[in-house]
């Protein structure tokens, strides 16, 4: 190829980015990423991850890049290269889900119509707010916007299973309405909070003056919002205080709702929603909702006119025009979190198609990536972990015998969801156009919150999922009491079947055992089998949890995050149970799925020492300081460092694996042990 021609591709594919046609392989435990100079029984993390570390620095256009990272971005090189196939098809080629994901995607890398129409998607919207004539009418507009604008403006409505009886569906107020990552980033007054709260001013004069406010006006009204809503953030509960599902639970009569609030007129709101009418609803935050109103009644009309402007084109930013785009990018990913670069088009284009049609694309995905025997590997590995908990529960010697029956019993009826949903979900509703991206999106938006919306006061599917099968992560969901794990979370390196069992079962054996504790930690605990929240623990039982989870936390609580930042542990807690117990039914798990087989040591490493450093390799990452940051006043999960390294001190195993003597960093005198 000629330098002339080369100068001519398109920069990503200068920089290696381009679709793929098929996923590319990375073993599961993969020896260049060590360094074993490192002494693992001092630090494991650079033991195992050393190599990755120094290997893979960060893209300019992510805040942090693991190995999780790099298996989600291989992920969408390979669904970009499906889209594209899908978008260039003739119509009577393409099956009705080709059609609408790639029409979809086809119409968001379209970047001349996208620039061509600047801010016309949202002008109706706009001259809706703009055409409010009292505060009365906010209700009623509000309804309309939470219809096909995502982003929790003012408030969140939607529709979640109940806490009393986990088989039904209501609807959920919950508290929104703010700018910034966290209500602290509002209260907090050390240096670096100030700093981003001027930031934030800066941004949203400018978002605003993009959107037609003129130049005095914009500032002016960047203030506005950050008094409403350093106001709102200071009703919030913090983010740890929403851990105890107690405190998020209020079950309250909607004509109780309608009474208690003077300025927000809910008997307009709910009906303008398009819920189905209810007797009663569920508001997490009612102190937040007080505010609410009271902020409603002592702001002018013109405040809450601009406040609304911002909160429609801060959501609405990243499917308009570039200097949208732009604006977006530069304080949220760039200021906030460190990103050097705008992602590029297609991989925006793909996140977007899989977030609002993902189980149709999911459907392309999991027919040529996922065979029916990983998803049969995966289901057997799952009830290994099941059996290993049991086997453990049994064990306990500080539970009663009415807990552990109970416990017994949540086991039993938890319920494992692999790879990909039993019925593909229908989109046929969403209109999809090309040229026309933001109205996509908007339409995307307006049919799944319609789809939520209209469960209400119906039976909860217990089939549904939560994540789309391209997605490399797994979840538990207490109120189903399931453990989901898509299809990309079940693939190279994380789960990689041409390999001997024990790197795997340390990986994804460790995330299978993690997401079955998060029934069992201090938040999943509260919840019985069938997802209710109930107390199904005696006193003395409850108490002796809580002493074994103060072990973790006040382990947690001492590591440096950046700084003199440390680990929040009460925010980390449930996380941190769930890594430690995870492993250890891990390595039960792989025990039993092993028995009676002659293992050898490989690539220089025991079968012991290969399950652990599997466990540790999936946590391989590099972040930006400002991530870093972020992400300790925000993220529920420590940070990859010691999500190895406070994890191990506590196993026994590993330290015989490694041969670590006592008063070594890797072993603990006295181990956190709860499960």
């Amino acid at each position: 190829m000629s330098l002339l021609v080369a100068t001519l591709l398109p920069l990503a594919l200068l920089a290696g980015e381009r679709p793929l046609t098929e996923l590319p392989y990375t073993p599961g435990l993969d020896p260049a990423a060590m360094d074993r100079s490192a002494d693992p029984c001092v630090d494991f993390y650079a033991y195992s991850c050393g190599g990755w570390k120094k290997r893979n620095p960060i893209p300019p256009d992510q805040t942090s890049w693991s190995v999780y990272g790099k298996t989600a971005t291989e992920n969408y090189q390979f669904l970009w290269g499906l889209l594209e196939t899908a978008a260039a098809k003739p119509d009577a080629e393409r099956t009705p889900a080709e059609r609408k994901v790639g029409d979809f995607f086809q119409a968001c890398m379209d970047e001349k119509a996208v620039d061509a129409a600047g801010a016309k998607p949202i002008a109706g919207d706009l001259t809706a707010i703009d055409g409010l004539r009292s505060k009365a009418g906010i209700a009623k507009l509000l309804a309309r916007l939470h219809r096909h604008v995502d982003g929790g403006m003012a408030f969140g409505f939607g529709a979640e299973q109940s806490f009393e009886d986990s088989d039904q569906v209501v609807a959920w107020v919950s508290a929104g309405g703010l700018g910034l990552p966290d209500r602290d980033y509002y209260v907090k007054e050390d240096d670096r909070s100030k700093e981003i709260r001027a930031k934030y001013l800066a941004h949203v004069e400018a978002t605003l003056r993009l959107s037609g406010v003129p130049a005095g006006k914009a500032a002016d009204g960047a203030r506005t919002v950050l008094r409403i809503e350093t106001a709102l953030a200071k009703a919030s509960l913090t983010r740890v205080e929403k851990r105890d599902p107690k405190k998020i639970w209020h079950r309250t009569p909607t004509a109780d709702l309608r009474k208690g609030s003077k300025a927000f007129r809910w008997g307009d709101y709910l009906p303008a929603s398009g819920a189905p009418a209810a007797p009663w609803v569920n508001v997490t935050e009612p102190a937040f909702l007080a505010e609410l109103d009271r902020q409603l009644a002592r702001e002018s009309l013109a405040a809450w006119k601009t406040y609304l402007r911002w909160h429609l084109v801060r959501s609405s930013s990243p499917y308009l025009s570039k200097p949208f785009q732009d604006a977006h990018f530069a304080f949220y990913s760039a200021a906030l979190r460190g990103a050097k670069e705008q992602p590029p088009r297609w991989k925006r284009c793909v996140r977007w198609t899989d977030g609002e049609l993902g189980e149709a694309l999911g459907q392309v995905f999991v027919a040529r990536v996922f065979p029916p025997s990983v998803k049969a590997d995966a289901d057997n590995m799952v009830r290994l972990v099941q059996a290993a908990m049991a086997k453990r529960i049994d064990a306990l010697d500080w539970m009663g015998p009415e807990t552990r029956k109970a416990a017994h019993e949540k086991l039993a009826g938890m319920r494992n969801k692999i790879g990909y949903p039993e019925r593909w979900r229908d989109y046929s509703a969403v209109v999809v156009k090309r040229g026309d991206f933001a109205g996509n999106v908007a339409r995307a938006t307006a049919f799944e919150t319609a789809r939520q919306l209209a469960k209400i006061g119906k039976p909860v599917d217990r089939t549904e999922w939560g994540m789309t099968p391209p997605t490399v992560n797994a979840y538990y969901n207490p109120s189903m009491n399931d453990m989901n794990f898509p299809a990309g979370v079940l693939l190279p390196p994380l789960w990689d079947p041409r390999i001997d069992l024990a790197p795997g079962y340390g990986n994804t054996g460790g995330t299978v055992g993690h997401e079955l504790i998060h029934g069992f930690d201090d938040e999943g605990r509260q919840f019985d089998a069938k997802g209710n929240l109930r107390d199904w623990w005696s006193g003395s039982d409850a108490s002796e949890f809580e002493k074994r989870s103060a072990c973790v936390a006040d382990q947690y609580a001492q590591y440096p995050v950046i700084d003199d930042v440390k680990i929040n542990s009460k925010l980390t807690l449930g996380e941190d149970i769930a890594d430690l117990a995870g492993v250890l039914l891990a390595w039960d798990a792989w025990k039993m799925a092993t028995a009676g087989q002659k293992l050898e040591p490989m690539d220089g490493l025991t079968p012991e020492q290969r399950f652990f450093v599997g466990n540790a390799q999936w946590a391989c990452a590099n972040e930006r300081p400002e991530e870093v940051r972020l992400r300790a006043a925000t993220d529920p999960h420590s940070p990859p460092e010691w999500r190895v390294n406070g994890l191990f001190p506590n196993v026994p195993e590993f330290a015989r694996a490694f041969a670590c003597k006592p008063g070594q960093p890797m072993v603990k005198e006295k181990a956190c042990r709860i499960w």
